[in-house]
């Protein structure tokens, strides 16, 4: 992905999801991204829907509570989304922090309006799994695709992956629920994808604490996708599953740090070990 590879012996690949917690502001925006760059994260993610097409039909004239007031979800939902002006300005921003950015897609359109940015990936959310147009228009375009599997059985996630290929694809254990549960969160799927399919595996988590993240690594996984925010309190669903700055930066080095006690698995015996072993081996 871009200038970093995914997969076994490479540190795994971490992206913070700004989602839809900038709440359509861009300075929350740049905040983000400057919390992600300073946390060492390798990318940040977005979310691109096309309300119209994304927000199901019986759900567009629900009057919903916003930061802007009651309104209709339709209206909210359209209230949220970014265009192109403020894509080119996240492309350039995240540029000038060194870090890479893209974007989940959600309709077919949204895949044709970032096909204007050179992002290194596309991402399924859960919700689309089974959204077999949508998965052929990300395969068309070449790039790494990203699917999580929330809310997904087995025979979904096959044919999903029979229809994408292996060749550029990140495979993502997830649970749909928003905070996660700490029993319905499976990380033992993990090294189950590993064995079954012959791509980098990941974990996308929404649960609260740090330690399923550093857990799911240890069995395995090449990438990590975490919600970020800047405070947990601010309005928002996706605001209480996320990790605010002091968990986020606590995230990345238990991650970094059990990359390094996880070692090459080769047994061995350090030069550091040498004066102990002179000084109590008797044979």
């Amino acid at each position: 992905m871009g200038n970093k590879i995914v997969g076994d012996n490479h540190s795994a690949y971490l992206v913070g999801e700004i989602g839809i917690n900038h709440n359509a502001d861009m300075e929350i925006v740049k905040k983000l991204i400057d919390l992600a760059a300073i946390a060492g994260l390798d990318a940040v993610k977005f979310q691109k829907r096309t309300p119209d097409l994304a927000v199901p039909k019986d759900q567009r004239d629900v009057m919903r509570d916003t930061p802007w007031g009651k309104m209709k979800y339709i209206d909210y939902r359209y209230k949220m989304e970014f265009g192109e002006s403020e894509y080119a300005e996240i492309d350039e921003y995240s540029k000038s922090k060194k870090i890479a950015w893209f974007a989940s897609v959600w309709d077919e359109e949204a895949v044709t309006f970032l096909e204007k940015f050179s992002t290194p990936a596309y991402k399924i959310p859960s919700a689309s799994l089974t959204d077999h147009e949508l998965l052929h228009a990300a395969k068309k375009t070449g790039k790494v695709v990203i699917l999580s599997t929330g809310m997904s059985n087995m025979e979904q996630i096959k044919a999903a992956v029979n229809l994408l290929g292996m060749e550029k694809l990140i495979l993502m254990q997830s649970t749909s629920t928003y905070p996660a549960a700490m029993d319905e969160l499976n990380l033992r799927v993990v090294p189950a994808f590993r064995e079954m399919f012959k791509c980098p595996i990941g974990y996308s988590g929404h649960e609260f604490e740090v330690t399923p993240s550093v857990c799911a690594v240890a069995l395995g996984a090449n990438m990590i996708e975490r919600h970020i925010t800047l405070d947990r309190n601010m309005w928002g669903s996706d605001q209480k599953a996320s990790l605010d700055p002091a968990d986020l930066i606590r995230l990345v080095k238990e991650i970094r740090a059990a990359e390094l006690a996880l070692g090459d698995g080769v047994k061995k015996v350090y030069e550091s070990e040498m004066p102990a072993m002179k000084r109590l081996r008797r044979k």
